[in-house]
C-alpha cells in the first residue's frame, strides 16, 4: 500500500513509518522539520521537506505521488505556542487539515485519509472517564484548533462520502519525542529524571492522567485503519489512571533524581484540563489492547536516552 504520512519525521510519526516498512508498504514522509528521527530509515522512504500549509506545492506532491492511504500527524502541538501565534497554529492545525480534504475530494476521492487528534481538545472534562461522545470545550487555541480540524474530516465523510477516521491520543510519551515541556510534559519529566536533575510536580502529585506508551499508540492506529469504521473517532488511551505521585515514585525508583512538589502557576490552571482519563473500549473492540506498563514504558525511554548519550 502506498502510504503518505505527513509529520512523519515527528514522534509518532517516525515509529508509525517503522511500522508500515516493517510491512512492506510503500512511505512517503513530509515534513517541514529535521530528519533526525528517521534517519536509519531515509534510504527506504521518500521524504519531502515541504510546508502542508501551502495547497499549490501540496496538492502538486500529492497528485504526482498517489497514495491510498494519508495520514495526517502534522501540526504545532504547543498550547502556549498557540497563544503567542494564534495564526500559525490556525494554518497549523486547521488549514492543513482542510487542504488535505480538499485534495483527496478533488482528485483522488477513493485516498483513505486519518486524522490524528489529541485530548487537549476536551478541555477540562466534566465526567470521567471520557467517552467519543463527551462535550468538547477546549482550553487553548491549540484545542480548538484540533477539534476543527476533526469537525472537517467528520463533514468530508458525511457530505462527500469520503473514507475518514479520526483517532486521539491521551498522554503519549517513549523515544524520539521533543524534550521541551511545552511538547510533551511526561517525556520531559523523564528526562530531566533521567540527568540526574530535580523533577517538579504540582499539587503534591495529585493530578492524574491517562498515559500510554508509543508502541501502544502505534499499534492502536494500525489497528484502527485496518478495522475501523470510516466516519468514526476512536481514543488510543490506557484507560487506566495513574497519579503524577505515582510517575514520581517510579522515577525515583529507577533514576536518582529527587521529586519536589510546586505551587501550581496561574498559568497553567487556567489552560490545564486536569485530571483525566478515557475509556478505551471502542477500540478494544477492534482487538487493541495495551501492552507496555508505565514502569517499562519508562525503562525503554530511559535507555534510549543512554543509547543516544542524550
Amino acid at each position: 500500500m502506498k502510504v503518505l504520512i505527513t509529520g512523519g519525521a515527528g514522534f509518532v510519526g517516525s515509529h508509525l513509518a517503522d511500522k508500515f516498512l516493517k510491512n512492506n508498504n510503500d512511505v512517503t514522509i513530509i515534513t517541514k522539520k529535521n530528519t533526525k528521527n528517521i534517519d536509519k530509515i531515509i534510504e527506504d522512504v521518500t521524504c519531502k521537506k515541504l510546508d502542508v500549509e501551502n495547497f499549490i506545492r501540496l496538492e502538486n506532491f500529492i497528485m504526482m505521488n498517489k497514495p491510498e492511504l494519508i495520514i495526517h500527524l502534522a501540526g504545532n502541538t504547543s498550547h502556549s505556542q498557540s497563544f503567542k501565534h494564534p495564526f500559525n497554529d490556525l494554518n497549523s492545525n486547521t488549514k492543513s487539515t482542510l487542504n488535505i480534504l480538499e485534495i483527496i475530494r478533488k482528485h483522488i476521492p477513493q485516498c483513505k485519509f486519518v486524522l490524528g487528534s489529541t485530548f487537549v481538545v476536551v478541555g477540562k472534562p466534566q465526567k470521567l472517564p471520557v467517552t467519543e461522545i463527551t462535550t468538547c470545550n477546549p482550553t487553548s487555541l491549540y484545542g480548538v484548533n484540533r477539534l476543527s480540524s476533526e469537525y472537517y474530516t467528520k463533514i468530508y465523510h458525511q457530505i462527500y462520502g469520503l473514507n475518514t477516521k479520526i483517532f486521539r491520543i491521551t498522554n503519549s510519551f517513549g523515544p524520539r519525542e521533543q524534550i521541551i515541556p511545552t511538547k510533551n510534559a511526561i517525556n520531559y519529566l523523564i528526562y530531566k529524571a533521567f540527568k540526574g536533575e530535580d523533577v517538579t510536580l504540582y499539587n503534591s502529585g495529585k493530578i492524574f492522567r491517562d498515559l500510554i506508551y508509543i508502541s501502544d499508540v502505534v499499534l492502536g492506529i494500525i489497528q484502527i485503519i485496518k478495522k475501523g469504521k470510516s466516519g468514526e473517532l476512536y481514543w488510543i488511551s490506557s484507560g487506566k489512571k495513574t497519579w503524577f505521585y505515582q510517575l514520581g515514585g517510579i522515577l525515583e525508583k529507577l533514576t536518582r533524581t529527587q521529586i519536589k512538589y510546586v505551587k501550581t502557576p496561574t498559568y497553567t490552571k487556567k489552560v490545564d484540563v486536569g485530571n483525566f482519563v478515557a475509556n478505551n473500549s471502542k477500540i478494544v473492540k477492534l482487538g487493541w489492547k495495551p501492552k507496555i506498563s508505565i514502569e517499562e514504558g519508562i525503562k525503554q525511554t530511559l535507555e534510549y536516552f543512554r543509547e543516544n548519550k542524550m
